[in-house]
């Protein structure tokens, strides 16, 4: 659950920063879901950062799971 620790904008400077191309969206039950694509080695180090987060996080569970790649043309902040 995540509330004002900016936690979707870092996510999406670390992704672009990474070369990765998806999106991060708040979801009503106070989680966030990420989908991200790129290189094995990238998606391990957002996954990597994703279990720290921002300073201000406190991060209690990461779950990863694959999926059809979705073709996204940059990393985006999604909104409900």
């Amino acid at each position: 659950m995540v509330q004002g620790v900016f936690y979707r904008q870092s996510t999406r400077t670390e992704a672009r920063r990474l070369g990765l191309v998806g999106y991060a969206r708040n979801n009503e039950d106070g989680t966030v879901t990420i989908e991200a694509e790129g290189s094995v080695a990238a998606l391990d180090a957002l996954e990597a950062w994703c279990r720290q987060g921002p300073p201000a996080a406190r991060v209690e569970q990461v779950t990863v799971s694959s999926g059809p790649v979705q073709g996204y043309p940059e990393f985006a902040i999604q909104r409900l």
